[in-house]
């Protein structure tokens, strides 16, 4: 099983955002406060909760952060603050883009999306069209030497996973959203540590960008997309050959 790896193709531009922290944890703690409002504070119980718990270890978040995220979404004597979950669809140079938002205020977070979209060469879209190109998938990222696909294979086919994806020493793991726990256990059993991991939309089918100016213009709304308070993630079909994401990082330098 192999494919190709958009992670590795996207990641030298989400770096840069990524490293972020505080951002990145009010992302996870927004996320922890919604799973446990939704399905309480019991992780045996609670899957939704279990991912949101994975993502606070594998990103390092402080434990008086993870519990305080906790106490909130239980109302347990804090500011209780509601937050629902709305995606925004868009097209930009003929990629799709989806946007993941846990927001407080709908009203405020369609206006900043919708600026970002008409000011960075995209076009907002209505629900379903773009949302039909994406499947829902527990996506794990493993680096460096376990990225090996017939170790990674002899440890979570019979998890359930789908697909194993790898490139450059990177790893993807796919499977149904309802393997996420068992490929979970499976790889912590393996002690095989995650970059990342989560239940994401993948798209169907990747579209190639052939022109640098198109690639600079999708990557860059999927840049201020990411940076957006409200937005928990960016969702895209776009694939950059090499030879213009290599262009592009020069551009950076």
């Amino acid at each position: 099983m192999s494919g190709h790896s958009k992670w590795a193709n996207i990641k030298h531009r989400k770096g840069a955002a990524d490293i972020k922290k505080g951002k990145v944890f009010s992302r996870i703690g927004k996320e922890i406060m919604v799973s446990v409002r939704e399905g309480g504070k019991d992780v045996a119980t609670n899957a939704r909760l279990r991912t949101a718990l994975l993502a606070a270890k594998n990103g390092n978040m402080p434990k008086d952060n993870v519990e305080r995220a906790i106490k909130k979404g239980a109302g347990e004597g804090l500011d209780a603050v509601t937050y629902e979950t709305v995606f925004y669809e868009g097209w930009s140079n003929g990629v799709a883009i989806l946007a993941e938002c846990l927001t407080d205020n709908k009203n405020r977070t369609a206006s900043e999306i919708r600026m970002l979209f008409d000011r960075n060469n995209g076009t907002l879209a209505g629900g379903g069209s773009v949302s039909r190109l994406f499947q829902r998938k527990a996506h794990f990222v493993v680096k460096g030497d376990n990225a090996d696909e017939d170790k990674l294979m002899n440890i979570v086919l019979d998890a359930g996973a789908e697909d194993i994806e790898v490139d450059d020493g990177i790893a993807e793991i796919w499977g149904p959203q309802d393997a996420f726990d068992t490929i979970s256990k499976a790889l912590e059993a393996a002690k095989i540590a995650c970059e990342e991991s989560g239940i994401v939309q993948k798209p169907i089918n990747l579209m190639e960008i052939t022109s640098i100016d198109a690639a600079r213009q999708v990557m860059g709304l999927v840049e201020v997309l990411e940076e957006q308070e409200d937005i928990q993630a960016v969702y895209s079909n776009f694939d950059v050959p090499p030879e213009i994401l290599e262009q592009l990082a020069a551009e950076q330098k």
